[in-house]
């Protein structure tokens, strides 16, 4: 058995995409088909946080342009559970630590493709836009704690757009 003790932490970002009406872009999962969670991946080398984010974006919905907003302050690591160490992200990481960022929506939601870009298989089968107050309402896994840790602060840099008649 392995000591997850022993295994650092993967560098990772998470992005919270919010709508012109300040919802929530939640994705749910293929490999866990009842877990819904946001788009997130890992910092390749020679990458900024910022970069990643975009990229991991771009990957997991086929969106190309999104605002940044901002971000949540400092690093949240992650323990994985007991029974996806040595298994989970290569085997190789006891969890992640990631920096989060708040985007908003630059495309029109038929732009959302969830074969993103090509280049990684799908990680999601369905999408929704959910109000920041109902998102603990779906099942986030093991991540519950951290989304209620971090929503509150990245809604806040995204309420909703008011356009001028």
């Amino acid at each position: 058995m392995i000591d997850p003790a022993t295994l650092p932490y993967r560098p990772n970002v998470g992005i919270m995409l919010f709508n012109r009406e300040g919802a929530l872009f939640l994705a749910r999962r293929t490999d866990l088909r009842d877990v819904w969670q946001c788009p997130q991946g890992g910092i390749d080398e020679n990458e900024s946080p910022e970069e990643a984010a975009h990229r991991e974006l771009r990957e997991e919905t086929g969106l190309r342009h999104a605002t940044l907003l901002g971000s949540y302050p400092g690093w949240l690591p992650y323990d994985l559970p007991a029974h996806l160490i040595g298994k989970a992200l290569g085997g190789r990481y006891r969890g992640q630590t990631q920096r989060w960022f708040a985007m908003r929506m630059a495309e029109p939601d038929s732009a959302i493709d969830l074969a993103g870009d090509g280049t990684e298989p799908a990680e999601f089968d369905r999408w929704e836009w959910v109000r920041p107050q109902d998102v603990t309402t779906y099942n986030l896994g093991f991540k519950r704690p951290l989304y209620e840790q971090i929503l509150p602060a990245l809604a806040a840099l995204a309420p909703p757009v008011v356009q001028e008649i």
